[in-house]
């Protein structure tokens, strides 16, 4: 039965990443989120079979059907991530799933929400190198509300600790400190911006945690750049974002809490 509620969660989160490569390619444009999609280059409307999530790319080889131009990797790699996102969200709370579907579908919805967010600014950061506002902003509004409604193990309304309160702020004052000492140069105040809906929505332990996991994954990623790429140097940007979102998804998944002595 497991296989089958997995099997559910990885397709509807596919369909949803979908829907969130359309407001990654159409946010600030002044384009509709609605509408059929067309081909970026030919600007011919897909039929029904190449609307597939996932399926349709790979049907296609990677190239739209018409004139035969590469369709970009990215529309995939954001639809498979989010069905493993959505399959990670079940596991997380299957517990409450198998207890009570109501308090499951609240719970889930509320998260798939937030991390769907989250993956388009990352997604994003990494084609614009900016993180808009309206959407940190969007992030902070819903993990603030959740601060009294979710614990971070699931539906569970409460008054909130100093520490919860202050996660947000603990979190992004380190961010904005670089960014005012460098002048922007080092670090973004969009990422001090993130920052706080990060340390609201996941909590200090978990998102101090995905903070050291983030600059990790992130030296990693720029020393790989720096001696596989010829485009990159030891001067060259490299958006932050994807990197937070990405250490504070794996230590709420996971459950890391590398200062957890601490509070």
């Amino acid at each position: 039965m497991t296989s089958i509620f997995t099997i559910f969660f990885f397709i509807l989160g596919i369909v949803v990443g979908s829907f969130l490569n359309v407001i990654i390619y159409r946010y600030n444009t002044h384009k509709s989120l609605g509408g059929r999609s067309h081909c970026m280059v030919c600007q011919k409307k897909l039929s029904w079979y190449e609307l597939f999530p996932l399926f349709s790319f790979l049907g296609l080889k990677g190239r739209c059907k018409n004139c035969k131009t590469k369709i970009s990797i990215q529309y995939p790699l954001v639809e498979l991530v989010t069905g493993l996102i959505f399959v990670g969200l079940f596991f997380k709370f299957q517990n409450i799933f198998y207890l009570d579907k109501l308090i499951f579908s609240v719970t889930f919805a509320y998260y798939a929400v937030l991390f769907s967010l989250l993956l388009v600014i990352a997604v994003y950061d990494i084609k614009h190198r900016i993180i808009p506002d309206m959407l940190a902003l969007i992030l902070g509004i819903l993990s603030f509300i959740g601060l009294f409604i979710f614990s971070g193990y699931g539906f569970n309304p409460h008054i909130p600790s100093v520490w919860d309160f202050l996660s947000g702020v603990i979190i992004a004052l380190p961010f904005g400190l670089i960014w005012l000492i460098s002048g922007g140069k080092w670090m973004g105040l969009g990422d001090a911006k993130l920052a706080i809906g990060l340390g609201w929505l996941v909590g200090i332990s978990r998102v101090l945690s995905g903070v050291v996991l983030s600059f990790w994954s992130g030296a990693i990623v720029g020393l790989c750049l720096i001696f596989l790429s010829k485009k990159h140097s030891i001067k060259s940007e490299i958006p932050f974002a994807p990197f937070l979102v990405l250490g504070a998804l794996l230590a709420f998944m996971f459950e890391i809490h590398l200062f957890e002595f601490w509070f």
